[in-house]
């Protein structure tokens, strides 16, 4: 598996205390990346043995249901490699979870490193095809067909949408991600406000910055549509 970099006791991606396991590559370039140094392909090589055996050491930190989360960059990019990883996992009785836009096309080995995971967190990016070309490159037929086939197994999952400052950030374009969110039911919906601290890796890997004059998304705006929001649908929304 090629690694970008790993993270102990991580909190946010998943349930309890994590090991985060980032990827590189992607298969995006979404205007608004945090992690825009783990979109080439490359990195350090570790075998699927190496990364289980890396996990096991924080075992006991697992025990109220933490455990391994694939990110990246696009973690489906080396589904085949997850799945593989997953067996050794298993021997250690460590579940993982996937942190994923979904932007991959549904392989076999996809529909397998779903089928092991424990939970997907899955970026809702934009809601349209028009938008998601517009603001990552790619259009939203892969993260449909995987949210698919996500639903039909009925997996746990959840969606993960960035509020940025006039991307998306009114009532009406949100309202506009329902027809998607409502249709494939997550368990629920975070919106998360944009923020600046990845900035700086733009200026360290001589990247260019599309949002480099964007300021972060205030959190009370975000609040007071998250509440409208949860005027309009059953869905939870947080």
């Amino acid at each position: 598996m090629f690694v970008h970099s790993f993270e102990s006791m991580a909190a946010l991606d998943g349930k309890g205390i994590r090991f985060m396991v980032f990827l590189s590559g992607c298969p995006l370039r979404c205007v608004y990346c945090h992690n825009p140094d783990t979109q080439k392909a490359g990195g350090k090589y570790f075998t699927p043995e190496e990364i289980a055996k890396k996990a096991s050491r924080f075992k006991p930190y697992f025990k109220n249901g933490g455990g391994v989360t694939f990110s990246g960059g696009e973690p489906l990019l080396q589904s085949g490699e997850i799945v593989s990883c997953a067996d050794f996992l298993k021997k250690e009785g460590i579940s993982y979870t996937l942190d994923t836009s979904l932007s991959v096309p549904l392989t076999e080995d996809v529909k397998c490193a779903i089928d092991k995971c424990e939970s997907v967190i899955a970026d809702l990016k934009f809601q349209s095809d028009e938008t998601m070309e517009k603001y990552t490159g790619k259009n939203l037929e892969n993260v449909l067909l995987n949210l698919d086939y996500i639903k039909s197994i009925k997996k746990d999952f959840i969606l993960r949408t960035v509020v940025v400052p006039k991307l998306n950030d009114t009532l009406d374009a949100l309202l506009s991600y329902l027809k998607i969110v409502e249709k494939y039911e997550p368990r629920y919906w975070e919106l998360l406000p944009f923020h600046t601290m990845g900035f700086f890796k733009y200026e360290e890997g001589g990247i260019p910055n599309p949002l480099k004059d964007t300021p972060p998304m205030e959190r009370e705006k975000l609040e007071e549509i998250k509440t409208k929001l949860r005027e309009k649908t059953t869905i939870k929304i947080v």
